[in-house]
This record gives structure tokens, sequence and C-alpha cells, in this order.
């Protein structure tokens, strides 16, 4: 057996000027990450506090329940957003609709079915749409719809489905493949047919992640301003709730309220603003938890 002896003088354990250097550049990523992520933390809260600044003191019952003021100060403001509430719930609604069956669905291939060429092309179709501008989107349905048929809260619908189609299925992507693999090995071991496994066991267990999905999706969609402003932007006071109609919608209304150059108005349009960024920061923070929440108790 031959002795043991100490450390080869050769190769010292101290740290080298490599390691410095290498530690030097890590720190430093650290720190610009950490930096570049409390700056985005920063410009939301000034934001929040902005809106929140000139837009609170609007608010009261008969700001959301009222029937929107006719803009330009024309027989003196009076009026709330109500209508303007409805009608965005209502385009969402629609989108959702159309944009769940087709993003679940296309999600459900890619993960169980299809070949990876085939995958490869649906993915990057899905990166590309997710990428598209929402202003082309609404150019498309303009041309194909409005053109023909008019403005209508059907038309903007559409547009967002296509905005929440590649959400909905990236997302819903990534909760199929977090479904523990020994559950479909245990439902081919009991001879079971691949697309009842998918309907009776995959799903299922994916249930919450696909939910939380379309929340995302659902509170990306309630912002966007361009569709509504190419394809519903039609003036009305009163409540809509006609899909084959022009309807009034919260960015819309706080573009007009913007631009009508009236204090009183801008400062409506500062309440909705703040109405609508809370209203969606709270569904994208609720369904972060809610998701999280439902993994912990799966053990995931």
């Amino acid at each position: 057996m031959s002795a043991i002896t100490g450390p080869d003088p050769n190769h010292s354990l101290r740290p080298s000027g490599n390691l410095r250097r290498r530690l030097l550049v890590s720190r430093s990523m650290v720190t610009a990450t950490v930096t570049a992520a409390a700056l985005a933390v920063i410009v939301l809260g000034i934001l929040v506090y902005y809106a929140a600044y000139h837009g609170l003191s609007q608010w009261s019952w008969s700001f959301f329940t009222s029937q929107l003021p006719a803009y330009g100060g024309i027989g003196g403001v009076t009026g709330g957003i109500g209508p303007a509430i409805v009608g965005s719930a209502e385009v969402v609604l629609i989108g959702t609709i159309v944009a769940f069956p087709v993003g679940l669905l296309t999600a459900v291939y890619l993960s169980e079915f299809a070949g990876p060429r085939i995958a490869m092309v649906v993915t990057t179709t899905l990166e590309q749409l997710a990428g598209l501008p929402t202003i082309i989107c609404g150019i498309f349905v303009y041309g194909v719809l409005v053109n023909r048929h008019g403005q209508s809260a059907l038309a903007v619908g559409l547009a967002l489905a296509i905005v929440e189609v590649p959400l909905i299925a990236r997302a819903t992507v990534e909760a199929l493949r977090r479904v523990p693999s020994t559950l479909r090995e245990a439902a081919d071991a009991l001879g079971i047919a691949h697309w009842r496994t998918v309907i009776g066991v995959i799903l299922p267990t994916a249930a919450n992640g696909i939910v939380t999905a379309t929340i995302l999706a659902v509170a990306r969609a309630a912002g966007e301003t361009a569709p509504a402003l190419l394809l519903s932007n039609a003036f009305t006071q009163s409540f809509q709730l006609n899909p084959l109609h022009a309807v009034p919608t919260i960015p819309v209304v706080i573009l007009n309220l913007l631009n009508s150059g009236v204090p009183a108005e801008v400062d409506m349009a500062w309440g909705a603003a703040i109405f609508l960024m809370l209203v969606i920061l709270a569904v994208n923070i609720g369904a972060r938890v809610w998701l999280r929440r439902s993994e912990r108790k799966r053990g995931l």
C-alpha cells in the first residue's frame, strides 16, 4: 500500500485568478438580474400608485353602474363605466369560449399524439401567434367579418380568441407534461386505450394547470385595446348585450375619455384605468397562488 502523501504543491487549492474572475462574473450577473427585477417591480408600483392617486377618488357605486357620459362634456360630465364593464366581460367571454377548446385540443395533440416534425411545426406556429401584434389580429378579423357585417362584440371576441389560443395551448402543454409518467405507464399496463387515458387520467390530473392557463389568458385579453378599437368602437352610452352589435369596452372607453380633453372625463379615465389594472393584477396573482397550492397538495 502506498503511503498517503500531502497535497500536490503543483495543484494548489487556493483560488486562482480564473476562479476569481468567474466569481466576479457570477456576482455581477446576479446583481444585474436582481436589479432588473427590482426595476420591473418599481415601475409597476409607480404605475399603480399614479393611477390610484388620480382615479380612486372617482370610485362610487354610480361610477360602476351608470351609463357612459357623453364625451366632450356635452350635457355635463355625468355617468360611469357600467356598460364598458359589461362589454369587456362579454367580448372576453366570447373569446374564451372560442379559444379554450382550440387551445386545449392543440395542447393535447402536441403533448400526446404529435410526431416530432409535426410538433415542431405546430409549436413554431404557436410561438408566432403569441408574438403577433394584436393589431394584426384586429385587421384580419376586420377584413373577414367587420368589413361585411359591421362592428360587433363577436368580432372583438374572435380577435381576442386568436390572442388567447397560443397562451392557453403553450401553458396547457406544460401542465400536461408535468403529469407523472407513472400514470401513463399504469394505464398502458392495464391495456387502456391511449385516448381514454388522456380523457380519464391525464386531463383530470392537469386540470388545475389548464384552468390557470385559461385564467391568465383571460387576464391578457381583458386589457387589449387595439382589436376593440378597430372592431367595436361605435359610440353607445347604454348597456348592450347583443353580441352582433358594437359594445363599449374598458380600454376603448379609457382612450375616448382621455381624448375628450375634459378634465372631469380624464379623471374618469384614471378611475377606469386603476379598476382595470387591479382586476388584471388580482386575476394574475390569484391564478398563480391557486396553482401553487394545488401543486403542493399533489406533491408536484
